[in-house]
């Protein structure tokens, strides 16, 4: 799994589309092995990427939990601390 997608359901305030499209393009990526295509390949991996993000949108649109959302903020404290002990200082 790509380190850099994250979790977007269920959080306290919801997803922004910079972070639908973030998620997008770095699933986008991971699956065709380019960081930036070719100008023969622009047009196609753009259109994945536009449509990894529509699907994500519907998808995250239809969720339902009864479970409370989680805060960014907690969530964003508790990622630092592993990557300090992964990582170190």
């Amino acid at each position: 799994m790509c380190r850099n997608i994250r979790t977007l359901f269920n959080f306290e305030p919801p997803a922004t589309e910079d972070e639908i499209h973030a998620s997008a393009l770095q699933f986008v990526r991971k699956l065709s092995g380019f960081t930036h295509p070719s100008q023969a390949n622009e047009a196609a991996f753009q259109t994945a990427v536009d449509d990894v993000a529509n699907a994500a949108r519907v998808l995250l649109a239809s969720l339902e939990t009864n479970r409370a959302p989680r805060d960014r903020e907690f969530e964003a404290v508790k990622a630092r601390a592993r990557a300090k002990l992964r990582y170190g200082s």
